[in-house]
């Protein structure tokens, strides 16, 4: 294993952003010496990637957290009652379409690991809150509902994240992968239901913006859509979009690189090209220019806190003080495809 990746990995481990809980905290800030509060969704994503690092390396300890981190999601964070995941357990003041699949996702990552049946049993509740209480419509989920009376907020186009749009079917990949563990083909009908409209909305997504900064953030959003296709990356239709979307997102990311990056965008453009390799020639030159890049985010210090760990971004040269759960796993998960392993798509961080 790269030791970056394996130095990402002991970060997880070492860093405290994994409380004694299970929870994981939305990220590090290194200037102020502390975590943000803990976060469903960035458990998830720890679930799901903990699970990964167990993959490539047998390791024990990375089973033990993500098992610690599915407990999480399935007990403290879940209301079994209410049949609601809250974005944050202090206060539960609302909850997200997206935070709600990708919890499912490292919930569902985490049995297959496991094979323990009550993280199935929450990830297919969890799958089915969501398609009941979010619904808008047959293709139209709102994006966050206020607790405990599960009322859509209002909706703000100007920020991607409260509004409806083709970055929710990275989300919606959870009724994928629930039809598959169930064996229930009902729950694939609202991701079939949203494919249609993601791909119309994704036409006109980039740049979305006059800010450029926002544009990158903005092409996180569209990777997720990107990467929201590989369930049906099979068809020629979604294999185009793939392809093309490659494209698009590599020439915004390198128009804007030289005022704000994201380490998380270059980590998932990495990704994409490898798990499209099939159906996309790979850019030898672009996926090396990234990796080189995206490698450069990876903290160094004496601090465990921060050792090993990837800063979330790079305005004008200079780091943000922020050492990210996910832009971590997005990281190391795209090493390691870079470096030779396997673009399976269930471990798809």
């Amino acid at each position: 294993m790269l030791p970056l990746v394996s130095r990402a990995g002991d970060w997880f481990l070492r860093s405290g952003i994994q409380e004694p809980t299970g929870g994981v905290a939305r990220y590090y800030r290194a200037d102020l010496e502390c975590n943000h509060r803990v976060s469903s969704e960035i458990t998830g994503y720890a679930a799901s990637t903990l699970v990964y690092l167990h993959s490539l390396t047998g390791d024990q300890r990375y089973l033990d957290r993500a098992l610690a981190a599915g407990r999480f999601l399935a007990g403290a964070a879940w209301d079994a009652a209410s049949c609601v995941l809250p974005f944050e357990l202090d206060p539960p003041a609302s909850t997200y379409f997206f935070d709600c699949g990708i919890a499912v996702r490292g919930l569902l990552s985490v049995w297959r690991a496991t094979g323990a049946a009550e993280f199935l049993a929450v990830a297919a509740m969890l799958g089915d809150s969501m398609s009941r209480d979010f619904a808008a419509g047959p293709a139209d989920f709102h994006p966050i509902l206020s607790l405990p009376e599960k009322r859509a907020l209002p909706r703000d186009p100007a920020r991607w994240s409260q509004s409806p749009g083709c970055y929710q079917l990275k989300s919606a990949m959870a009724w994928w992968d629930l039809a598959e563990a169930t064996g229930d083909l009902a729950f694939r009908q609202p991701y079939e239901a949203l494919l249609p409209a993601a791909m119309l909305d994704a036409r006109g997504f980039l740049p979305g913006h006059t800010v450029r900064a926002k544009v990158m953030d903005r092409l996180h959003a569209y990777l997720y859509f990107l990467e929201g296709l590989l369930p049906r990356a099979a068809d020629p239709a979604c294999a185009t979009v793939i392809r093309e979307g490659i494209a698009r997102a590599a020439g915004y990311l390198r128009e804007i690189a030289s005022e704000f990056e994201r380490s998380d965008v270059y980590a998932q453009l990495l990704r994409l090209r490898m798990y499209a390799a099939e159906i996309a020639p790979l850019d030898h030159a672009a996926a090396h220019e990234e990796a080189e890049r995206l490698a450069a985010f990876q903290a160094a210090s004496a601090d465990p806190r921060v050792d090993g760990g990837f800063y979330f971004g790079c305005a004008a040269g200079v780091f943000l003080p922020y050492i990210n759960p996910v832009s971590t796993a997005f990281a190391l998960q795209a090493l390691a495809l870079w470096d030779g392993a396997d673009a399976y798509r269930h471990l798809l961080i």
